[in-house]
């Protein structure tokens, strides 16, 4: 649980120049900012080679976890705080050991040691938040008991801020401090209750990262998946499963597809009706089924492959036509599928979009008013017109529940075929018959 736990090139590099520059200190004791008893340790240990500074922190570890969460706490100067922060992650580096000089700081002080780190965040200084970030994660990560809220909720909310950022080097460290985080169970919990979080992770995958990146985002995603309640909606909320298939299929390492794969079995095994629709329309079990017949180094990847091929064939074997259809209306991702352009389905599923009070159509009217994609558009607005003409109310209750006027703003789309699907609904809603009984 060591500092490396959380590495990052430009944080090593400007660790060691500021370990190089000196810190005024008398001038801090003349200012009486520090106390002449504060002076005398630190200039023991300031600028001390190494073996020096491990024998003063083997005798007096708790003493000098104290004096720096303590200078952290009532300097102001930013050169100094950056060189305090890089003492603290020389002491904790390579020395899980010493966690516990820094976490139980809280018995002489309440406020030690997450109350200097956390003020850390806020200031604007790029490394001082990253330096900050790494030393909570490790400090969070060791405590034995369950985090509380309170501890969580402003270093969640910088962490947020990393991942959205277009900064790659807050995205690296916010990235590996969710990784870390996320083993813990309350973090899951705490991380789901912030979006902006899951919404930068997913935003970090869409933009073609390189392999290590998209294994922690990806690995991230796996730790949150082992939780019912995140497991049943987070496609839903987030769309990730389209998004990891094409990770998955671009991937050149084998230890990406392995934690896409295993977080694919949490989401069938934790909430299969809720994710297991979206899986068979983005077409994950014909690529579940070309990952069966590859060879591989681990042995867990092929444990999953069959897992996520058995219940996606078993799903897929009972589904009826209707089923498919309202399993692409439940993924958001209509595409033309043969059931869309088929008269026979229309005749005999028609009416089952009003059931449950028109909830499959307005699934649908939903995607018509909201979509992006003139794909999911062109094919919404055909079914609107399939609707129309197989149903005889059609007409009625598409007015009611006021699509026809989106429909007749889809005829002057960007996309040419958008507008040719708008221009058949209208001619159907024109030329069906009025029926309002």
């Amino acid at each position: 649980m060591s500092v490396s736990l959380v590495s990052n090139a430009y944080l090593d590099d400007a660790s060691s120049k500021i370990r190089s520059k000196p810190v005024p200190w008398e001038g801090y004791q003349r200012a009486e900012l520090v106390t002449s008893e504060e002076l005398a340790l630190i200039k023991k240990i300031d600028r001390q080679s190494r073996a020096k500074t491990e024998s003063l922190l083997l005798n007096d570890g708790q003493t000098y976890a104290l004096l720096y969460l303590r200078l952290l706490k009532k300097l102001q100067r930013l050169d100094t705080m950056q060189y305090i922060l890089v003492l603290i992650a020389d002491a904790l580096a390579d020395h899980d050991e010493r966690i516990p000089l820094f976490t139980r700081t809280a018995e002489n002080e309440p406020e030690l040691p997450y109350g200097p780190l956390t003020r850390v965040l806020d200031m604007q200084d790029e490394f001082m938040q990253l330096k900050a970030a790494q030393i909570l994660t490790v400090l969070l990560c060791a405590e034995p008991r369950p985090l509380a809220p309170s501890q969580l909720h402003q270093f969640l909310g910088t962490l947020a801020t990393m991942v959205q950022s277009h900064s790659p080097n807050k995205h690296d460290v916010g990235v590996q401090c969710l990784e870390a985080l996320l083993a813990r169970p309350e973090c899951r919990q705490a991380v789901w209750a912030i979006p902006g979080i899951i919404a930068g992770l997913v935003e970090i995958l869409k933009h073609k990262q390189g392999p290590q990146m998209c294994y922690q985002v990806a690995f991230c995603f796996w730790l949150l998946t082992f939780e019912q309640n995140i497991a049943e909606e987070i496609n839903k909320k987030f769309d990730i499963i389209p998004l990891l298939i094409n990770v998955a299929q671009n991937a050149v390492k084998e230890k990406v597809i392995r934690v896409i794969v295993a977080t694919f079995r949490n989401l069938v095994f934790k909430a299969p009706k809720a994710n297991l629709p979206a899986m068979l329309v983005a077409q994950l079990l014909p690529y579940a089924k070309n990952l069966c017949g590859r060879k591989w180094t681990d042995e867990d990847i092929v444990e999953d492959v069959q897992y996520l091929r058995d219940e996606l064939a078993a799903n897929f074997q009972s589904l009826t036509t209707y089923d498919e259809y309202t399993s692409e209306l439940a993924s958001g991702h209509l595409s033309w599928s043969p059931v869309h352009e088929s008269d026979d389905f229309w005749k005999e599923n028609v009416t089952k979009l009003n059931e449950k009070d028109y909830g499959q159509l307005k699934t649908l009217l939903q995607l018509l008013n909201d979509s992006q994609d003139p794909v999911v558009l062109a094919v919404a607005v055909h079914d609107i017109g399939q609707y129309v003409k197989h149903y005889e109310r059609g007409k009625k209750i598409i007015n009611d529940l006021g699509a026809k006027r989106r429909v007749m703003e889809l005829m002057s789309h960007s996309d040419s075929d958008v507008r040719y699907r708008a221009l058949m609904s209208v001619q159907q809603l024109v030329s069906q018959p009025w029926i309002s009984v």
